[in-house]
């Protein structure tokens, strides 16, 4: 029995390592590109006595007249005299991104303005931690510092020269370093340098790389899709785009990953005619070839053109964007590529519905892409018939992001599942062998969930947010609102074979007994709507349900894409009303702008849940909860409750913000104008409410579709007496 035992952990854990290895390995860069002008946010500088280095709110500037790499560098301006300066360039971390190529070298592009080179400075590696929320320093390890001027290459192109320094010159310093340290030498004087590309650098991949092809160009009102065929091999680090205004002149304007096959180029203008050619670049910056010259015009936008634009853009992240082997949604991009997120993939089969009635894509790749999807769930580990948060898209096995703890079913993760399921169910309708597969496949999985095994007391209470298997309920979450996860009790009350009482809705999420008054008050930081109802106003207006004045954007989309509010009405209030306010609320806070912060407004608003500074956070319409952060899809995914409201956000963000904040999948997940930050990725659950809620805002396709499903109907009746004559 010991050896079947060790025999089963041991293929265990190959199929781990094989999953590990297939992952998608990172380049280890402190600083490539930054598209915000001004100070670098992931930068510190300090300086003493008589020496200076140049800085704004002590950050580095970025520079965006020479660079190396398009569209910008970072500049080094300093004074050597009495004291000592330093600039600290930390490595940015992002989601997801945790596995990197094997370093070898430091490595740096540097435009000296001088001729001079003994006043270049030194550089060393740099170990920190800091105390969680805190900028107090708990562990500072440094290598020695090391003189520029003796590791400058021969290499040289267009005034940049390649700085080259193998890690084994750092000593004793073994840890991959978060932060690289430049200082002063001992020479007196002035000197401004410019420093691109700055990253930890393999030694082996260096190889022959073909010419790239198939490349198109599309125009909309001030930016161009550039698209050219789908290529990731490890000798290649980028693709540089160019730009002719002529067809003769052409100039760089941007480089890409090779995981992404396409680039946006933001060029601000409209009705121009711009040419765009590509190249690829090795990781000693050696430059293929040109590919073909693609070509297309910019016009001004309609309404209704500008609505189509951000859809099919958001919609992507999904299509181009999607785990291969199970068509399902990543968690973000760039992030790990093998990762699956279930909830974020439910709002994706609602995106691709609206993509194909849109004729985004058609409707027979719509139906092969939820063929493959739905073959995927029916193999994938489930528990108790729920999915995991995280699924390992090549072996279909649970992928515990969030820690070893995670490793079961997520009530909430498989809700909205099963909220895009059950809208693709309805929508594929046609009696064809493909789309009855589809059918009958989702109600397959739909009647496997055991909503009641998760009522983990038995009381008819509450519902429990996870189960492991082999640590059982040890993340005794409970279910209460008001927040993200009412359409977890509407599907569990609605399942046709493991449902819950209907008596759960006011005992467990709308529960107003001790344990659920205590649990609002602790998040909420208040006694407003620890009772579930609130009946406060804010800013003007009247709250009947939400937590302090209505908590996070978030909490009125991700159980409303296919549930419709307006026929969701309780012994409390209507939830089309009650999420109105909470987006009205949200939006004049943002227009009264209490703290101050830099762009936010009336035409540029959505606090929600996104990445940020410090990062993932949900952010709140109070001073306590705000630090600036706008997501876009906070008041883009409001459509349907502030359409004016939302029609001036996007206009706005697109037209005056759009060079930094619009790209490749619509609106990056987010900004901070006050910290002159901008997210590098798109998030999986913030990019198909945009797609989804202005659809239901413009036709309100997928609420019809959601509706339509007979056990949520029944359901909705059982809640609201009253509706039951009107159906």
């Amino acid at each position: 029995m010991k050896k079947i035992i060790l025999l089963i952990f041991s293929f265990y854990l190959a199929l781990v390592g094989i999953a590990q290895v297939a992952e998608r390995e990172y380049d280890y860069i402190f600083f490539e590109n930054n598209n915000l002008p001004g100070a670098y946010f992931f930068s510190e500088v300090n300086y003493t006595e008589g020496s200076y280095v140049k800085n704004i709110g002590h950050r580095l500037p970025v520079c965006d007249e020479q660079f190396f790499t398009p569209p910008n560098s970072l500049e080094l301006a300093y004074s050597n005299g009495k004291g000592n300066w330093e600039a600290n360039i930390e490595f940015e971390k992002i989601r997801g991104n945790d596995y990197f190529k094997k370093s070898d070298y430091l490595a740096f592009w540097l435009f000296n303005e001088s001729d001079r080179t003994d006043h270049l400075p030194r550089v060393a590696l740099r170990l920190f931690a800091r105390q969680r929320y805190s900028d107090l320093l708990i562990n500072d390890k440094r290598s020695v510092s090391l003189s520029i001027s003796d590791f400058v290459t021969g290499i040289k192109q267009n005034g940049w020269v390649w700085v080259k320094i193998p890690l084994e010159k750092f000593e004793d310093f073994r840890a991959r370093p978060n932060a690289i340290v430049f200082s002063n030498n001992d020479a007196s004087g002035e000197g401004k340098i410019l420093i691109d590309q700055l990253e930890l650098l393999p030694a082996d991949l260096i190889g022959k790389l073909a010419k790239p092809h198939n490349i198109k160009a599309k125009g909309y009102e001030l930016h161009v899709d550039v698209e050219w065929q789908p290529v990731e091999q490890q000798n290649i680090k980028y693709i540089k785009i160019y730009r002719s205004e002529d067809n003769k002149a052409f100039k760089p304007v941007g480089i890409q990953r090779p995981y992404f096959n396409r680039y946006t180029d933001f060029t601000g203008e409209t009705d121009k005619t711009y040419y765009y050619k590509i190249t690829y670049i090795d990781y000693e910056y050696n430059e293929t070839v040109a590919s073909d010259i693609a070509k297309a015009s910019t016009r001004e936008l309609d309404d209704e053109e500008l609505l189509n634009m951000v859809q099919e853009a958001s919609f992507r992240y999904y299509w181009e964007g999607a785990e291969p082997n199970s068509g399902l949604a990543l968690e973000n991009i760039p992030g790990r590529k093998n990762m699956i997120a279930t909830g974020a993939s439910g709002f994706g089969i609602m995106a691709i519905v609206v993509a194909a009635e849109r004729g985004f894509i058609t409707r027979e790749q719509a139906v092969k892409r939820m063929l493959k999807i739905t073959s995927f769930l029916k193999k994938c580990d489930k528990f108790h018939g729920a999915v995991s948060h995280f699924i390992d898209g090549p072996t279909a096995k649970v992928e515990p992001f969030f820690g070893e703890r995670d490793n079961g079913g997520d009530l909430v993760e498989t809700s909205f599942m099963f909220q895009g399921l059950l809208v693709a169910r309805q929508y594929f309708d046609q009696n064809t062998t493909e789309e009855n597969k589809i059918r009958d496949s989702i109600t397959k999985l739909w009647e496997a969930v055991e909503w009641n095994w998760y009522d983990r007391e038995k009381e008819n209470k509450y519902l429990t947010w996870h189960w492991s298997p082999d640590k059982e309920w040890i993340i005794d979450h409970k279910l209460i609102g008001w927040n993200e996860t009412m359409i977890t009790y509407i599907l569990a009350m609605a399942s046709p074979t493991h449902p819950v009482p209907v008596s759960m809705y006011y005992n467990g999420w709308a529960s107003q007994e001790e344990r659920a008054v205590k649990y609002r008050k602790d998040w909420g930081k208040t006694n407003d709507g620890s009772f579930y109802t609130n009946g406060n106003y804010y800013h003007g207006i009247q709250l009947p349900v939400g937590v302090s004045n209505g908590g996070p954007l978030f909490f009125v989309h991700y159980s409303y894409m296919g549930l419709d509010p307006h026929k969701l009405t309780d012994n409390y209030t209507n939830y089309f009303e009650n999420n109105r306010n909470i987006a009205l609320i949200n939006w004049r806070y943002c227009s009264e702008n209490p703290k101050n912060y830099k762009g936010m407004g009336k035409d540029f608003w959505g606090l929600t849940a996104s990445d940020g500074p410090w990062g993932y956070q949900a952010i709140e319409p109070n001073v306590e909860n705000d630090n600036g952060t706008i997501a876009p899809t906070g008041a883009l995914a409001s459509f349907p409750y502030t359409p004016q409201q939302s029609m001036a956000a996007l206009k706005n963000m697109y037209r005056n913000h759009g060079r930094y904040l619009w790209g490749e999948y619509g609106f990056k997940d987010a900004v901070n104008l006050d910290q002159n930050w901008q997210a590098k990725i798109y998030m999986g659950l913030n990019q198909a409410p945009v797609t989804v809620m202005i659809e239901n805002y413009r036709t309100g396709l997928i609420w019809d579709l959601f509706m339509k499903n007979e056990e949520i109907k029944e359901q909705i009746n059982k809640m609201n007496p009253a509706l039951k004559k009107k159906n």
